[in-house]
């Protein structure tokens, strides 16, 4: 357990944004298996719409540093080339 002032404080900061990670990770999963989904119906339309509004959701998760940018890269472009081949 934490002894100083300090070593307290960040427990809880470190609490606070593992909860605020999760969430925001747990987004960000959906929004991809989204993508996946419609894939998997075969509905080309909606799978481009999904993987239309799941971009900006990863790039987000970017900039929160939630992700590492080369993990998005490739979610992306693997997610592009699934939407792709349904043509």
């Amino acid at each position: 357990m934490a002894n100083t002032a300090q070593a307290k404080k960040r427990a809880k900061q470190a609490e606070k944004s593992r909860v605020r990670n999760a969430g925001q990770r747990s987004n960000l999963r959906t929004f991809i298996k989204k993508v996946i989904a419609a894939v998997n119906a075969g509905d080309k339309e909606k799978a481009q719409a999904a993987y239309n509004t799941a971009v900006p959701v990863i790039d987000s998760a970017v900039n929160k540093g939630l992700i590492h940018k080369n993990k998005a890269a490739r979610s992306k472009s693997r997610l592009n080339a699934k939407v792709k081949a349904l043509a």
